[in-house]
């Protein structure tokens, strides 16, 4: 199982269709999810300072990692130095990785045309839309799969790898901040456990594929 494939392992090709298929038979999963975060009225969760805390962090981390990777390139290939070794094949993985999975496939494709409505939206947890199995095309005209902010959160692994001292640190740091990036999502009503699932998936199998792409090698997790 240990086993990659385009530097993506074995079980991760297995387990995304795998969840994906039961999503789309056994539905009640989200539903049931959604509700241990639902009190009978509202997400009580939705609107506190830990999940706004996560809501808006993710993107002053994303702005703040950028520029300073840009800025360290810039002064890399100006002096001719090679600190944190970024050169140019960095900033095309970096690019790749930041705009393909987050911005093109989840927030361009997915979450712009599949119309799934929230949980807080609908009529199960107090809303007035219809709820709609994962993968499956809407009329609802919401944007809950699948999750941006889980994309974004995670898509922070193409930072990680590039890391040469305590890479499975940081890898770790930014499984755990995604992680919980995501439960905030869910807690406040705004995704079903299938959007950031969903999202998660794609932006590690696009991670590690753009790494082998750019890189010519594998990662080392």
């Amino acid at each position: 199982m240990n086993k990659k494939y385009l530097n993506v392992k074995l079980y991760i090709w297995l387990l995304f269709p795998m969840l994906s298929l039961i999503f789309i038979f056994f539905p009640q999963i989200d539903l049931f999810i959604a509700s241990l975060f639902y009190d009978g009225k509202s997400f009580p969760m939705n609107g506190t300072w830990i999940e706004k805390l996560f809501y808006y962090s993710v993107r002053p981390l994303m702005i703040i990692l950028i520029l300073s990777t840009l800025a360290i390139f810039i002064y890399n290939y100006f002096k001719k130095k090679n600190i944190l070794n970024i050169n140019s094949k960095v900033i095309l993985y970096l690019t790749l990785v930041l705009s393909i999975a987050p911005v093109l496939i989840v927030n361009t494709t997915l979450k712009e045309n599949w119309g799934r409505a929230r949980p807080a939206q609908i009529v199960n947890f107090g809303g007035k839309k219809e709820f709609t199995p994962a993968f499956i095309k809407s009329d609802q005209g919401g944007f809950s799969f699948s999750s941006g902010h889980t994309a974004a959160a995670f898509s922070l692994l193409g930072f990680a790898l590039l890391a040469k001292r305590r890479q499975k640190f940081f890898i770790s740091l930014v499984l755990l901040y995604g992680t919980l990036v995501s439960l905030a999502r869910m807690a406040a009503g705004g995704h079903f456990l299938s959007d950031v699932v969903t999202s998660f998936f794609i932006v590690y199998i696009a991670t590690h594929l753009f790494y082998r792409l750019v890189f010519k090698k594998e990662s080392t997790y």
